[in-house]
């Protein structure tokens, strides 16, 4: 599934503030940012850090992901666990909005998204 172009607009707006909120100061940015990436309908969340063994190369760790689920018109959060594979947010599984999943992972009131 891929989003409408009036939906990515309306999607970006809410990741924009997100990101105002949460990304670190712009001098921290080189070893530390965050970034959200948009495929086909999954939100996915990822922290950036150069590579410790090679500090030219970006490495991106997955933080959250969200994915639409047309036919129930919500969103199912998922988290990445040490296992390296995503896992359905227990405490909270879906959500109506973006926002909602945006909020929920701010909060992260289980640390389950930032540790």
């Amino acid at each position: 599934m891929s989003f409408s172009e009036i939906e990515l607009k309306r999607l970006r707006r809410a990741i924009d503030a997100f990101l105002a909120k949460r990304r670190p100061e712009p001098a921290i940015r080189p070893k530390l940012d965050m970034g959200v990436r948009i495929s086909g309908g999954s939100v996915e969340i990822f922290e950036i850090r150069p590579r410790w063994t090679e500090p030219s190369v970006k490495h991106e760790s997955p933080v959250a992901k969200a994915t639409y689920v047309v036919n129930r018109k919500r969103w199912k959060i998922f988290w990445m666990r040490s296992d390296l594979k995503w896992h359905g947010y227990t405490p909270l599984p879906e959500v109506a909005t973006l926002e909602e999943f945006l909020r929920a992972v701010d909060r992260d009131e289980f640390a389950c998204f930032f540790g």
